[in-house]
């Protein structure tokens, strides 16, 4: 997505944000000048001003709006006041440093598609995708800072959604602040389309959907359940193959919660082979949740083209269906 043109009757940027410096606080990036059009009278201001500014969300907006470093003719506005037209905005955009603690490493990625927009990487099972406690280094976010030095200045390192650590597979970063705004923009209009590729212990005969809330467990903190206070999420299964005691599934998200396809297969009483958290003793041994996130789709916010990845299966997971097949039918 690019910024309106000049003759946008949202905006009119009078000087390129570049072009302007920061006032001397550590933590500033680009000020943005915007001439507001006459003819967007009427229209929410935070609105317009995330039309103007489409590299930053509107919560990204609206919380600068609140910390005073957004002004309409020299005043601090309020985010909802109509705009009268021809308002001149400074917007003094606060930059989001990594911080010392995130270092560049030379870890190598598999890197299927790159372009001056976004980079789609194939993540090995084994790789944490964010530093957290116990893995501060040695992570997907390390090795794009090496990659891609100027991913520093793009939050999480452009980073716009996750893989658990042992699933492999497809995932997106961003390049740029207006591409990143674009793609979570995407994904929260749910038309990112990712496909799993998944193993599940025991015989299940049909696909189906589950539509189940999930949330943080009641107990296990540190795991995730369906409980009737978590927030709405819903994955598609088709049976792609059975071995009797097991069943290969492809998977469809609607919603990307934390662990959703691993938590909504167990509640059927069919957990991932190999799941840690979520499985049980299997007929079927793995070192890892039989997960793999094997197709990726989305519109490039550059080109507006619909674009789509495939991954083919890891080398272990593709040698316990073989195995399977090999085993007498039961």
């Amino acid at each position: 997505m690019s910024a309106p043109a000049p003759d946008s009757p949202a905006a009119r940027p009078s000087r390129a944000s570049a072009d302007l410096p920061g006032h001397g606080d550590s933590h500033d990036g680009p000020v943005h000048v915007v001439d507001l059009a006459a003819d967007a009278a009427g229209r929410r201001f935070d609105a317009t001003l995330a039309a103007a500014l489409p590299q930053y969300s509107r919560s990204r907006l609206r919380a600068w709006i609140d910390a005073g470093r957004v002004t309409v003719d020299g005043v601090v506005p309020d985010p909802t006041q109509k705009v009268r037209g021809d308002e001149h905005v400074v917007v003094r955009a606060l930059a989001e440093s990594l911080g010392a603690s995130v270092a560049a490493e030379a870890i190598a990625l598999t890197v299927i598609h790159e372009d001056a927009t976004l980079i789609v990487i194939d993540k090995p099972a084994g790789l944490v995708v964010h530093p957290g406690a116990g893995n501060r280094a040695g992570t997907l976010q390390n090795a794009l800072l090496h990659h891609a030095p100027q991913l520093a200045a793009v939050p999480r390192a452009g980073i716009v959604h996750r893989l658990d650590k042992d699933t492999s597979g497809l995932l997106v970063v961003a390049k740029t602040l207006e591409a990143q705004t674009d793609l979570v923009r995407q994904l929260a209009a749910r038309s990112v389309k990712r496909e799993y590729v998944a193993l599940v212990a025991g015989d299940m005969r049909r696909g189906g959907t589950v539509d189940a809330p999930i949330g943080r467990h009641p107990t296990r903190r540190t795991t995730m359940a369906v409980v009737a206070t978590g927030k709405p999420a819903r994955t598609h299964y088709d049976v792609v193959e059975r071995f009797g005691v097991a069943t290969l599934l492809a998977c469809r998200l609607e919603t990307g919660r934390t662990h959703q396809i691993r938590v909504h297969l167990a509640s059927l009483g069919h957990p991932l082979v190999g799941d840690p958290a979520y499985g049980k003793r299997s007929a079927v041994r793995f070192g890892r949740q039989a997960l793999h996130a094997a197709r990726l789709a989305l519109v490039h916010p550059a080109t507006g083209a619909l674009r789509t990845w495939e991954s083919p299966l890891p080398a272990d997971f593709a040698e316990l269906l073989v195995e399977l097949r090999g085993r007498p039918a039961r």
